[in-house]
């Protein structure tokens, strides 16, 4: 058995000195509180569990930044009319575009990049909620699962935990419409999904997880979800978008004559196996039920404002017991810390005050955000992550550490009552030297242990899809 020592240690009750942690077939056995070093590889002052990602599309890591300008229709173009509001919809037109020319080789270059970068902010598990299932005009590859295999493999390569969602998708709208020419290659029928499903499930491992996604309620319809979650695979984590935009909440209205969540709550066994993804438009009732249910809500603050999606009632959900977690959805930043951030600031924008997600058992709001994002994230991706502690029974806790950087200059003079505070709010310097998964050191003075390959193939792969 391996051990590590460290000064100082997240432990589920907060910080605990000199702590002495025994890891083994990658998971923490052990973990001695006031504990003499002994020997032990000593990796510094402050050790942090990592960070569970429970909301990522891979592919747009290599489109962040091209739809930050306004967008012109033709016929505005063409009338030589002021441009129409840009939104949600206007920014998916741009996603669809881009997504239509990415191959099997070009998403395991993309996601590969984007999982070193998630490694060097402190993401060690990630849901890759994957909808880029066919080539470009919708026909199967030969192999079915190619694109899921090409995030498989650039999680093993880079070294991360993977909670792979493969999304079933099948029509363009709450009155099931069919799929558009771009959507396409998302589309599965349910026999096709589920073969996809108990073909990924034959993989995994210790890094790796095969869950569900249902993309949304209105590409999913009602009889093809009952289908799915009757099949006997909804027996781990199960994900969906639900009440992102306003206008999915009046469509769902006028079709459903309910609200999305309220639906979704009304006709469907939603437990603490589900996360609902973004549910950012909610009333009273609905996020109390939420709350009671036992699901994750996964919010991802800096795509939800990149896009202007509104703001979570993160107050309101908190005080009625709910869990959350957070994830980087569209890339447009790959940072724990920074969504965690927004997520705070969101709420103090609209509210006017200050410290509002905090709890009875914490004043400190990094402390808060911090330890919810941790349980809401491991709950999420069906892996036992997001803490350290020793494991007596089986599965043991994954190894997954985060190692601060004590000589950052951000962190002199900080004790344990400031220290994860001053982690989240101060700053964008990287504080992470050291990040282990799996009980394996992936990212060492701060660089990954495979960096410079990974990055040279990233770019290779985009210069490809530019001249396409």
């Amino acid at each position: 058995m391996k051990t590590y020592f460290a000064e100082q240690a997240w432990l589920p009750h907060g910080w605990s000195s000199n702590v002495r942690l025994g890891v083994a077939q990658g998971t923490l056995r052990t973990v001695e509180e006031e504990a003499p070093r002994d020997g032990a590889d000593d990796l510094g002052r402050w050790v942090l569990p990592g960070m569970p990602n429970l909301h990522s599309h891979a592919f747009q890591r290599a489109m962040a930044g091209l739809a930050e300008r306004r967008a012109v229709s033709p016929a505005e173009r063409d009338a030589q009319q002021p441009a129409s509001d840009d939104s949600f919809w206007t920014w998916r037109e741009t996603m669809y575009a881009f997504a239509g020319s990415i191959g099997p080789d070009e998403l395991r270059a993309i996601a590969a990049q984007l999982y070193v970068e998630m490694l060097k902010a402190g993401y060690t598990q990630v849901c890759e909620f994957h909808y880029l299932h066919h080539q470009p005009d919708g026909k199967p590859y030969a192999d079915h699962a190619a694109m899921s295999l090409a995030l498989v493999e650039a999680a093993r390569e880079t070294g991360i935990g993977l909670t792979l969602l493969p999304t079933l998708y099948m029509t363009g709208g709450f009155d099931g419409r069919a799929l558009t020419e771009r959507q396409r290659r998302f589309g599965h029928d349910v026999d096709g999904y589920l073969h996809l499903i108990e073909k990924l499930r034959k993989m995994e491992n210790a890094t790796l997880r095969v869950g569900i996604a249902l993309h949304s309620l209105r590409a999913v319809p009602p009889d093809a979800m009952r289908a799915v979650l009757d099949s006997g695979l909804a027996d781990g984590p199960v994900h969906i978008h639900v009440a992102e935009q306003l206008g999915e909440v009046q469509d769902c209205l006028a079709l459903r004559n309910a609200r999305p969540v309220e639906w979704l709550l009304d006709n469907a066994p939603v437990d603490a196996r589900w996360c609902l993804v973004h549910a950012t438009h909610l009333t009273e009732q609905e996020t109390q039920r939420v709350a009671e249910s036992g699901a994750v809500v996964g919010l991802c603050p800096t795509t939800e404002a990149n896009l202007g999606d509104g703001l979570f009632p993160l107050r309101a959900y908190m005080d009625a017991g709910g869990v959350f977690g957070i994830g980087s959805d569209s890339q447009i930043s790959v940072s724990p810390v920074e969504d965690l951030r927004w997520l705070e600031y969101g709420q103090r924008l609209a509210t006017r005050h200050r410290n509002i997600a905090v709890s009875e058992s914490s004043a400190s709001v990094g402390e808060t955000l911090w330890g919810d994002a941790l349980y809401g994230g491991a709950q999420a991706s069906g892996v036992h992550v997001g803490a350290i502690e020793g494991g007596d029974g089986e599965p043991a806790p994954r190894a997954d550490l985060l190692v601060l950087d004590h000589d950052a200059p951000l962190l002199a003079a900080r004790d344990a009552g400031s220290m994860l505070d001053t982690f989240v709010f101060a700053g964008n310097a990287n504080l992470l030297r050291q990040v282990i998964v799996n009980g394996e050191t992936v990212v060492r003075d701060f660089r990954h242990r495979d960096e410079s390959r990974i990055a040279a193939r990233y770019r290779d792969a985009v210069e490809r899809l530019k001249a396409r």
